[in-house]
């Protein structure tokens, strides 16, 4: 049976002296889930991510892993390579700060570059790479420690919508290879829909939850998944429940 990853208990935020950003939200992620966080600018979606990665402390309440949680791994809104070091060697950074042994990080390094398609520019530098391969260097980077909770800030958000749409896809494979919880932020509600088993619908103004949709769209999915009704009624329920946000953020 599923069982709660992350737990969020009245978690409370702000910073310094500005608004509060997370208001007392109440919120569990069961292992295995993809859950896709969507909600206007300012609605915390960013600050929860990196309230799980203890990147961010909470003002008040709890954060919670489970005791079998193991690595968290987090991808960015930018890939954040280091423009000195070869695809490969990037990769290689996460195990290199855990003191892994240069053969064993050698063969994760070729597993993950092999894993996501780019085993062949393994020499090549991040200037040399387009947007797409670089976010696949940072997901190879970030699945380096085999990882059981993912977050992800909006990691495709600058890409154009047809590699957007391809890395969704891989990420879904990746995650079929790997078996790891992923907690992904995004303002796209197609991507949402598409990934996710979970979405929560975040209001700002506080930071809260304003509703939580299931997505019961069967894995695997694939590019005809878009097209059927059953995604598309999902992509028109999400869409009006933002709708309502942010219009009640506007008034």
């Amino acid at each position: 049976m599923p069982h709660p990853i992350v737990t969020f208990r009245s978690a409370t935020k702000r910073f310094g002296a500005g608004p509060v950003v997370l208001d007392r939200l109440d919120l569990e992620i069961n292992a295995g889930d993809f859950v896709s966080l969507i909600g206007p600018s300012g609605c915390g979606k960013s600050t929860l991510l990196r309230v799980v990665a203890g990147l961010t402390p909470l003002e008040s309440g709890t954060v919670t892993l489970a005791p079998d949680a193991g690595e968290v791994s987090f991808v960015f809104q930018e890939a954040t390579l280091l423009p000195w070091l070869t695809a490969g060697a990037n990769v290689e950074v996460p195990l290199q700060l855990r003191g892994v042994d240069s053969a064993t990080r050698a063969t994760i390094r070729e597993r993950m570059l092999g894993r996501v398609r780019l085993a062949e520019k393994r020499d090549a530098f991040p200037r040399q790479l387009s947007g797409g391969q670089k976010m696949r260097v940072s997901l190879a980077r970030a699945l380096a420690l085999a990882p059981s909770i993912l977050l992800l800030d909006e990691p495709f958000g600058a890409l154009d919508e047809m590699t957007r749409e391809h890395l969704n896809e891989e990420l879904l494979t990746l995650r079929e290879q790997e078996s790891w919880t992923a907690l992904f932020v995004t303002h796209s509600v197609m991507e949402a829909v598409f990934l996710s088993n979970r979405i929560i619908v975040m209001a700002a103004n506080p930071g809260r939850v304003h509703a939580e949709i299931p997505v019961p769209l069967p894995y695997s999915r694939t590019p005809e998944t878009r097209l059927t009704p059953e995604f598309q009624a999902l992509v028109a329920r999400v869409s009006r429940v933002l709708r309502s946000v942010e219009g009640a953020i506007e008034a």
